[in-house]
């Protein structure tokens, strides 16, 4: 993949008339060391954040060596390239065949669940084929529903089972496995840190009411990036109160901490070159849209940070919606995307923080969907990694000692 300084120095070589996807290798590498170096325990990846081989790659290079993957075509595209990931299949809902071939061809142990018909389907699908004996190398992981009222995405709908049933299951859960956990996930982009004191006080409740060891505590994902009318707190106060919380939880003195970023790992790693072919008074037509890398933009109104790739545009800044190339009129963002006003046909776009949930949604829908890919070496157009985040500790909101 060929390198450029930036944006302007694509535009320059290529003068592209297709959407152009820039990746930034340095900053998965750093947000990955962040991560590595100032979580408290396991830090785990969750590929369908992203499941470019070359970013999983970067990840594994960078010293991440768990893998959260949702699929077994997720279980398959690990393996095949990192021989020696740790998988955890973390969808709490799995097909027989996806699991005996994650267990038994991929050395996957480690499983989620939020229910005793998915407790059953493990147990079976991972039984030894010759002798029928279960597997006695399982873990397990229990996932609880909690609140996404922190988040600016709820996962709290689709999974996770309540405190009324999950002591039961996690009793009958520990008879099953080597390795017993808890996993939860407060919704996507928690902009709050308290989003895990309230998931964690709701596991403390159904551990002690279960009264079984617990090995693994998993907080899930969450942790945010930075977008336009979001800014969150520090990284590190989220991961201060996550070890506060659990290290007052009832579970095994040995017991050990996970997390499963995926936004956070991977938002600053890519950003989009669009090109504007029509402007009709506020409404920009843009060559990649709601079927392409800015689904999110479309579905959930997901601002954007944008910037104008021409040197010549002078005007003060005005705010555009996009309209993508396909013949579908939802194929709308409302934006705002701020850019100067004198933008018209035949410019080009940068938008950034693309990284997470961009190129992973492209479809070919109309026939539209091909992008080249290259590095640039430039910052992402924001970063939580790059220490201009981090809070004193004097000042930091979460302390509680």
């Amino acid at each position: 993949m060929h390198s450029y300084p930036d944006a302007r120095s694509v535009i320059a070589a290529h003068a592209p008339d297709e959407p152009v996807i820039l990746n930034r290798p340095h900053a998965a590498k750093r947000a990955a060391r962040f991560f590595i170096e100032k979580f408290p325990g396991k830090v785990l990846y969750a590929v369908k954040a992203n499941p470019s081989p070359d970013l999983i790659g970067i990840l594994w290079n960078a010293g991440i060596e768990h893998y959260d993957v949702a699929s077994i075509a997720e279980v398959r595209l690990v393996r095949e390239n990192l021989p020696d990931a740790q998988l955890c299949f973390m969808h709490p809902i799995k097909t027989r065949r996806a699991i005996a071939e994650a267990y038994h061809q991929h050395g996957c142990k480690t499983f989620s669940l939020d229910t005793l018909e998915e407790l059953e389907k493990i147990v079976e699908a991972c039984r030894d084929p010759q002798t029928g004996e279960p597997a006695a190398d399982l873990r397990l992981c229990v996932r609880l529903r909690v609140s996404s009222e922190f988040s600016e995405l709820s996962l709290a709908a689709k999974f996770g089972c309540d405190l009324l049933e999950a002591p039961a299951l996690l009793q009958t859960a520990r008879q099953h496995c080597d390795w017993l956990g808890v996993c939860f996930h407060v919704g996507s982009q928690a902009m709050s840190p308290f989003a895990f004191v309230q998931a964690m006080d709701r596991a403390r409740a159904a551990i002690a009411e279960a009264s079984v060891v617990i090995d693994m505590i998993d907080v899930g994902g969450g942790f945010p990036s930075i977008y336009p009318g979001m800014e969150p707190p520090p990284l590190e106060d989220y991961f201060q109160i996550i070890h506060q919380h659990f290290e007052a939880l009832p579970i095994a003195y040995n017991a050990e901490l996970w997390c499963e970023p995926g936004r956070a790992l991977c938002a600053e790693y890519s950003s989009l070159i669009v090109q504007v072919e029509k402007r009709r008074g506020d409404e920009l037509y843009i060559n990649d849209g709601a079927y392409g890398a800015l689904y999110d933009a479309a579905h959930v109104n997901w601002k954007f940070p944008v910037r104008a790739l021409e040197d010549d545009l002078r005007d003060p800044l005005m705010d555009f919606a996009f309209y993508g190339p396909t013949c579908d009129d939802a194929d709308y963002m409302a934006g705002p995307f701020p850019l100067p006003s004198d933008i018209q046909a035949g410019d080009y776009i940068e938008v950034g923080m693309l990284g997470a949930y961009g190129a992973a949604m492209k479809t070919g829908f109309n026939g539209f969907g091909n992008a080249e890919q290259f590095i640039v070496e430039d910052e992402p157009m924001a970063s939580l990694f790059d220490g201009s985040r981090s809070r004193p500790e004097a000042d930091n909101v979460v302390n509680l000692r």
